[in-house]
């Protein structure tokens, strides 16, 4: 997966979506569904506090790599679009996966074998 630039990108968003996973089905009930001044709600709002600061993170590296590759000529502007609508749904990046491994599929059989 890491071995062409759309390759990371595809990385960059499992991972991405994975920390969205973890923040909206772990850390938020956590916070939100125990009584407030719990033991279990404040465990989650420190988990809220460091997940979605991770998740924030990512999720910027995540649109720094896709705009990265994209000004190398690897993905299209709609390929972008897609990537950047998926970065915001839940479950998106795993959707948008496909698209993305159909057009690295795709660039790798289109380009010239390289030399030994």
């Amino acid at each position: 997966m890491f071995n062409t630039p759309v390759g990371i990108v595809r990385a960059a968003g499992l991972v991405e979506g994975v920390s969205a996973l973890i923040l909206f089905f772990i850390a938020m009930p956590l916070k939100y569904i125990p009584d407030k001044g719990s033991e279990t709600a404040t465990l989650g709002t420190k988990a809220v506090l460091w997940v979605g600061s991770i998740h924030g993170g990512l999720f910027v590296l995540y649109a720094v790599i896709t705009l990265g590759v994209w000004s190398m000529g690897h993905l299209t502007a709609k390929l972008v679009g897609w990537a950047a609508l998926a970065s915001i749904v839940p479950f998106g990046p795993f959707v948008i996966d496909r698209k993305l491994k159909a057009h690295e599929d795709a660039t790798k059989a289109a380009a010239p074998a390289e030399p030994k």
